[in-house]
């Protein structure tokens, strides 16, 4: 199976007393698949995974696990350690697990190869290696890059190498026949696109989600003149969701909205900026309230 589509790696919404939200979390599940998303990201780092507990982990887990059961949409999980692998062989609606290059320690190409060959071996599902080095502080050759795609087991890469480069071009320009390339790099998500990439794991879909699948089915259908402009758009979307750290302005915006209880995160994240809320839903209605410059970039 090769994944291709929209993924939408769902935060974890928090309730008034500080506690994990479940009725609007399968909620929200419900409205991403309804706009089309082909599935959702269960406890990736959107959901802000290293600040629940286990119980909490378990609670979300069997909330989107049962919706995408009842629709019968896909469910890439989250996770970094062979028991969080393991444990995932008993759930028909996971295709795939998410892990992340691993960070801080920095092994290396030849320990980043060795990890996800042992990895892939004791896995029950498929893995997405998220390939994201300006959080990993891990940087990876095109020829690594290309011996991990051909490993047994491995199904997809989440790129987001934080832009477009020649490595880029390269990788896209060769891969194999049952390797899934998602962006995840939002505000370049489709140029990556047209290059070839299969689909996308995007934050920024948690809004305006049914433009998100139509900019992945405009681009694999080859029309590019109407691709182009929603991806502009997009663009300065996705730009603007990320001007503090994920996921802070997007709980924002869904709280604005009444989709979540509160906008709340946990530490070491805290809430966003009303100005970056108000920023971007002048720039949604097409008025720009706050300029662009008083809202700095931030990944």
């Amino acid at each position: 199976m090769t994944l291709t589509g929209l993924y939408v790696p769902l935060i974890t919404p928090f309730d008034s007393n500080g506690g994990v939200a479940l009725d609007p979390l399968e909620s929200l599940a419900h409205q991403m698949l309804d706009a089309g998303a082909t599935g959702l990201v269960c406890l990736g780092t959107t959901a802000e995974p290293a600040a629940l507990s286990d119980s909490e982990k378990r609670a979300v887990f069997d909330v989107l696990a049962g919706v995408c059961r009842t629709r019968d949409a896909q469910l890439v999980v989250g996770a970094d350690r062979p028991s969080e692998l393991e444990a995932l062989a008993d759930w028909p609606e996971v295709v795939a697990a998410q892990v992340p290059v691993p960070s801080f320690v920095r092994p290396g190409d030849a320990g980043v190869l060795a990890y996800f060959t042992h990895l892939a071996s004791v896995s029950p599902v498929p893995l997405v290696i998220y390939h994201i080095p300006y959080r990993t502080g891990q940087s990876l050759t095109l020829e690594t890059l290309r011996r991990l795609a051909s490993l047994p087991g491995v199904a997809a890469f989440k790129y987001a190498a934080g832009g477009i480069d020649n490595d880029t071009v390269a990788l896209m320009s060769e891969l194999p026949d049952d390797f899934a390339v998602l962006g995840g790099d939002d505000v370049v998500i489709s140029p990556l696109l047209a290059l070839g990439a299969h689909g996308a794991i995007l934050a920024s879909a948690h809004v305006d989600t049914a433009d998100f699948v139509s900019l992945i089915d405009l681009w694999h259908a080859g029309d590019v003149p109407r691709a182009r402009a929603l991806g502009h758009r997009l663009a300065a979307l996705s730009s603007a969701l990320f001007a503090e750290p994920n996921p802070t302005v997007v709980k924002a915006v869904l709280h604005a909205r009444g989709l979540i209880p509160t906008a709340d995160v946990r530490l070491p994240l805290v809430s966003a900026d009303p100005q970056s809320l108000e920023y971007f839903e002048g720039l949604n209605e097409g008025v720009a309230n706050v300029s662009r410059s008083e809202v700095p970039s931030m990944r």
